[in-house]
């Protein structure tokens, strides 16, 4: 491999005059190709035009001391060398143009010589791999003689230092117990999305898009990635939360985007917008794919130009916010049906996560329980907790089929914060957690889809029972106490049950037939019939599951 330098001129350190006195000063760039344990087979020299005749004596006393260097010069131009933005597009351009081959060679970029801006610029675009090498650093010797001085290579390879690399690690996983509200976590699905959250959080500004059922905390977790950046220094703006779902027609489009005075009748002064009010911050719009297609459109042009029209304006506005998006729906399906444009889910799916149900996190129920008693104890200024048999009860209970959580946590923290405000003396007993789950029983006894089997069956079978069953049990269970509930008599029920097993046979007996499937659940006519509601059948004895 062939070690190629690539040096700014230093236009006083390595300009010591034209005579033999230019050799008792040490000279960086000359001192980069001194080092007795470092060969530089090629050095690269980069300066501005009218440093011609430095670079060209610089040439000369490098092929002097080491001939075996074979030295290029490269002219870069900017007008103020203390001009950030002037010297890093020059030296940006220098590396895109320049033909780097690192299967032959290495290469270190000298940051001794030129104006500390120069020398922050080649940091970065080492850093950022436009110049694939590692840093070195050239310095005098003690005496400030002629000698060579020193060099030292400085390897932006983090994950080499392992006192580094474990202050990341910690600060990582910092981040991803902030995400969580500081809840250690077990479910792996989720741990798996907030661990890559927080990187994401961390290092990119692009969208975001949260999906999952309402309640699953979309809305927690898209400020806590807020306040996560906002701790990192990443953010100077305001976080803005908009439910999309509140917001329609003419007064969508003015509260994202502001309106001018006049643009429409009732517009009797100026509007600024929620994506101007999130100027340097974030902008969270939960449910958006409730968004009119005209919202989405001007949407996607001012998440990729950074600008918008407000409504009745004629000179577009800026602002630089990050989006993260939540929803509920299939973003991709509403596409497919022309309601949601595909290109503005293009831009939105870049980093994409869908938050597990409170169902499929069963094994993280038992520590979102205590945060949510903390949470009560920080509201109400006091602190409240389960005895033991009361907790072992209520989490045996949460953890039964017909426990739907259809709401996920939101339905958790209503649950606890109502046993909490009827617990006495600070102590939630079993009589407050059967007071509790009844009501819950009684709330999720119809579900979004109409009905839920396993509610059906808790209000026919004991708890030990009750959870011996399948999930197909339940159902069949359910659906005849459905059917029962509507019929007078057994054979009744049998007939409607039965309606075309039974033209086969020529001998039928409905009522024995029942009985016995009946007798396999423990369960007999009569209690079904004083079982209360159950859904499963309309007055017609029409299945509505």
């Amino acid at each position: 491999m062939k070690t190629v330098a690539i040096s700014l001129i230093g236009t006083v350190l390595d300009q010591r005059g034209r005579g033999k006195k230019r050799w008792d000063k040490w000279r960086p760039t000359i001192s980069l190709c001194q080092q007795e344990d470092l060969i530089v087979d090629r050095m690269e020299l980069v300066f501005q035009p009218h440093y011609q005749q430095l670079a060209d004596l610089v040439t000369e006393d490098i092929q002097q001391i080491s001939p075996e260097t074979e030295v290029r010069q490269h002219h870069i131009l900017f007008d103020d060398p203390w001009d950030f933005e002037q010297v890093y597009g020059a030296l940006h351009d220098f590396s895109r143009a320049y033909q780097f081959d690192r299967d032959k060679e290495e290469y270190l970029i000298h940051i001794t010589t030129g104006t500390h801006v120069a020398q922050i610029c080649l940091y970065l675009l080492t850093e950022a791999h436009y110049l694939p090498g590692r840093l070195v650093q050239t310095s005098p010797s003690d005496r400030r003689s002629n000698e060579a001085g020193g060099y030292q290579i400085i390897d932006l390879d983090l994950s080499r230092y392992d006192q580094i690399a474990s202050r990341f690690s910690r600060e990582h996983r910092e981040g991803t117990v902030y995400l969580k509200g500081g809840i250690e976590t077990k479910n792996k699905h989720f741990n798996r999305v907030i661990a890559q959250l927080e990187k994401v959080s961390i290092n990119s500004d692009d969208p975001i898009l949260l999906t999952g059922a309402t309640g699953v905390g979309k809305s927690l977790l898209a400020k806590r990635i807020y306040q996560l950046k906002q701790q990192r220094g990443q953010v100077r703006g305001k976080l803005v939360e908009v439910n999309c779902a509140t917001i329609r027609g003419d007064n969508a489009m003015s509260a994202l985007f502001g309106h001018k005075k006049g643009a429409f009748t009732g517009a009797l002064t100026q509007r600024t917008g929620l994506l101007m009010e999130a100027d340097d911050g974030i902008l969270f719009l939960d449910e958006i794919g409730e968004l009119g297609l005209d919202e989405q459109a001007m949407l996607l042009r001012a998440i990729e130009d950074k600008d918008f029209m407000p409504f009745g304006a004629d000179t577009p506005v800026y602002s630089n916010f990050q989006l993260i998006a939540g929803t509920n729906r299939d973003l991709f399906l509403d596409a497919r049906e022309g309601k949601f444009r595909e290109d503005l889910l293009a831009r939105i799916n870049l980093w994409t996560y869908r938050l597990p149900a409170l169902k499929e996190r069963m094994e993280d129920l038992e520590v979102n329980l205590d945060y949510e008693l903390e949470r009560f104890a920080l509201k109400a200024g006091s602190l409240v907790s389960f005895n033991k048999a009361a907790r072992n009860h209520y989490l045996k209970f949460a953890h039964l089929p017909e426990a739907s959580w259809r709401a996920n946590f939101r339905d958790l923290n209503a649950s606890v914060t109502r046993m909490a405000t009827l617990a006495d003396g600070g102590r939630i007993t079993v009589e407050v957690v059967d007071d509790e789950i009844h009501r819950l029983r009684h709330d999720w006894s119809v579900t979004s889809r109409g009905w839920n089997p396993a509610a059906v069956t808790a209000r026919l079978l004991d708890e030990d029972a009750h959870a011996r069953l399948d999930l197909y049990d339940h159902i069949q269970l359910a659906g005849i106490a459905g059917a029962c509930q509507h019929t007078r008599s057994m054979a009744e029920a049998g007939r409607i049950l039965f309606n075309r097993s039974r033209e086969e046979k020529t001998s039928v007996n409905d009522s024995h037939r029942l009985k016995q499937i009946l007798a396999k659940y423990g369960v007999d006519f009569e209690s079904l019939k004083k079982a209360g509601q159950i859904t499963a059948f309309d007055e017609s004895n029409r299945p509505v599951c």
